[in-house]
């Protein structure tokens, strides 16, 4: 259950991540309000996790999962650039993130 707790805390990272973009320095309502719910939400969710599962480990897969969220959605939403380089930062990512996984 740890688990699932700690990948919906990741996926509500990029929730919060997303509209903190939208909301223009908190300078826009809803997504300011839809910033600090998620925000609050997640990280209770990964301190919820984190009662059973290593710190470390929690951390970098909920951080793994915001980063490559957060860089999916820049590309979808912002039209953010698709190159070698930020492709394969984003697979040492994933890949650290399964290595840790691993090891736990």
């Amino acid at each position: 259950m740890a688990w699932i707790l700690l990948i919906i805390a990741g996926l509500l990272e990029v929730v919060w991540a997303t509209s903190m973009k939208y909301s223009n320095g908190f300078t826009v309502f809803w997504p300011s309000v839809l910033t600090v719910v998620t925000m609050v939400i997640s990280f209770g969710l990964l301190s919820v996790a984190m009662r059973s599962l290593p710190l470390g480990t929690s951390y970098m897969i909920w951080v793994g999962i915001g980063a490559i969220g957060a860089f999916i959605a820049g590309i979808i939403l912002h039209g953010e650039a698709v190159n070698v380089a930020r492709v394969a930062a984003a697979a040492l990512i994933v890949a650290g993130m399964g290595l840790m996984k691993l090891s736990a």
